[in-house]
């Protein structure tokens, strides 16, 4: 006889009589043991614990970038530059030269300042003095030329000197090699002339020394604070150009050239007369 439940159902597919258990989750059952893979050494294959140790390839070596080279100076090429009031150049076009002890008409040197240099000799007591050379910047932006522009106060400045304008002015530019001939006689300083701490080089070999490391100097003021000094005179023909404010200063100084057996090119550059900014 059929085992029926009360609903009228075969007592074993009844769900509600003969609840079914719940099916095991597949994490839940035993995990099913696997037999282990069987390891075979060929006879032709050395173990891999007995073999040597693969050589590595050797690491190429990456050498660092080379530095970029620091270009040498070329001493003759350097320029030098002579600044003077527009109304000296007459006289320098009528002698012919820039002579260290003409009175210009307008001289923005203070009596000290002359004094000094006139006391200061450049190779010991029986040299010349500094006053018996014509002065000449290694820079257009040389600390005193600056210091007139900006009209600052410095002791080696005239008081006139303070009340003129820096266009005014006009800058005789030559270089080097063009006045460094065989009877000219050349100083080179690392500082105001006068100055009691400034280093003189007399001589052509310490001269040029001296000014090869001026220019390759890193130090920004080495070429502000220098001077190149020339003996006795520089002939005007070795002024190669002239520097000018504006163009109303190019076509007085082209007029002024007009008689002159030597004419340099005339150039307007604002940048060498403008008032000084602070960095």
């Amino acid at each position: 006889m059929i085992d029926e439940c009360i609903h009228g159902l075969d007592r074993e597919r009844c769900d509600a009589c003969s609840p079914k258990a719940p099916p095991t989750p597949a994490s839940a059952k035993a995990p099913v043991k696997r037999a282990a893979a069987r390891t075979t050494t060929s006879l032709r294959t050395t173990p891999s614990s007995l073999r040597a140790p693969a050589k590595k390839a050797p690491a190429t070596r990456r050498s660092a970038p080379a530095a970029p080279a620091k270009p040498v100076p070329n001493i003759g090429e350097q320029r030098i530059f002579h600044v003077t009031h527009a109304s000296n150049l007459p006289a320098i076009l009528a002698t012919g030269a820039l002579n260290a002890v003409s009175t210009p008409v307008v001289d923005v040197s203070s009596e000290e300042a002359r004094a000094a240099r006139r006391a200061t000799t450049v190779a010991g007591p029986d040299s010349a003095t500094v006053a018996e050379h014509v002065p000449f910047y290694l820079s257009p932006n040389a600390r005193l030329w600056e210091s007139m522009r900006a009209g600052s106060t410095d002791a080696r400045l005239s008081p006139a000197a303070h009340g003129l304008a820096a266009a005014e002015f006009v800058i005789l530019v030559s270089t080097v090699k063009t006045v460094a001939t065989d009877e000219a006689s050349i100083v080179v300083t690392d500082g105001d002339a006068a100055g009691p701490l400034t280093r003189f080089a007399a001589t052509d070999e310490t001269w040029t020394r001296l000014l090869y490391r001026l220019i390759s100097d890193d130090e920004p003021d080495a070429l502000l604070r220098a001077e190149f000094l020339i003996k006795d005179s520089v002939p005007f023909d070795s002024v190669t150009l002239i520097g000018v404010p504006h163009d109303r200063a190019r076509d007085a100084v082209k007029l002024a050239l007009a008689g002159s057996t030597h004419a340099p090119r005339v150039a307007v550059h604002p940048p060498w007369f403008a008032v000084p900014t602070e960095d």
